[in-house]
């Protein structure tokens, strides 16, 4: 038995009741912090359910799961934790598919999500198009599909969910300072174009609705952060925008 067990937004209390559960039932639990902020202690959740908790890099997860994860699930209970909901990371629907091929029998706990957590900023989830991605700047990369992906929102009137880059094997996270400035330097944002600041969505959430040039002076404090790029506005989303 494989379960793919969500943390939650932040740190382990935002685990939920089945999914501790499941933890103490487990004969082998795993985790990946790489997809995600984790703002929390996996020491702590190791004393509760009284069990080691192995830490797996990106390689490991997406290159060799048949070394770890997989390895003996199809004989014990093997548990893998992952920030927020196991499946918003397309590569842990890789995972399910390669662990059902060989028989392994999979059981996904279910958490909260940036998806969701979002709705905290008045903006109605059902008015969200695409979601994307801003990397880091790199040379010889410079990927143009996050700026197409906010222009078709911006066209059909849709909000856009900017993810910020995480390199957590450098412990860089991408700040809401920084992706605008990428925003703004890419033509994708003018000074004062209107758009939301969220950081820590879930724990201690500091969410600012503002012109792109004061977003880039505001300090949002630790990760995660996040850029919403309102599209055509509700008049209650106006107002619990206007009342953040």
């Amino acid at each position: 038995m494989l379960y793919l067990i969500g943390l939650g937004l932040y740190d382990e209390k935002d685990l939920s009741l089945k999914g501790l559960e499941a933890l103490k039932a487990s004969d082998m639990v795993y985790a990946e912090l790489y997809t995600s902020f984790f703002g929390g202690n996996l020491d702590n959740l190791e004393e509760v359910i009284g069990k080691k908790i192995t830490i797996l890099s990106r390689a490991d997860v997406e290159e060799h799961p048949n070394e770890n994860i997989l390895k003996d699930a199809k004989d014990i209970t093997v548990s893998f934790l992952v920030c927020g909901d196991p499946l918003v990371a397309t590569t842990h629907a890789d995972l399910i598919i390669r662990a059902r091929k060989l028989g392994v029998e999979t059981k996904i706990i279910h958490s909260s999500s940036v998806y969701s957590a979002i709705g905290e900023t008045g903006l109605q989830l059902y008015k969200f198009g695409k979601t994307t991605t801003l990397a880091y700047p790199e040379q010889g990369y410079k990927p143009t599909s996050p700026y197409d992906v906010i222009a078709e929102n911006r066209e059909r009137g849709l909000h856009t969910l900017v993810l910020l880059d995480v390199k957590a094997e450098e412990d860089r996270y991408m700040t809401v300072s920084e992706g605008v400035k990428i925003l703004l330097e890419n033509g994708i944002a003018y000074p004062d174009t209107l758009l939301v600041g969220c950081a820590r969505l879930g724990a201690d959430s500091k969410i600012v609705y503002a012109p792109a040039e004061k977003l880039v002076e505001t300090d949002f404090g630790g990760p995660p952060h996040v850029i919403l790029m309102p599209g055509k506005l509700h008049f209650m989303e106006e107002e619990m925008l206007d009342n953040l």
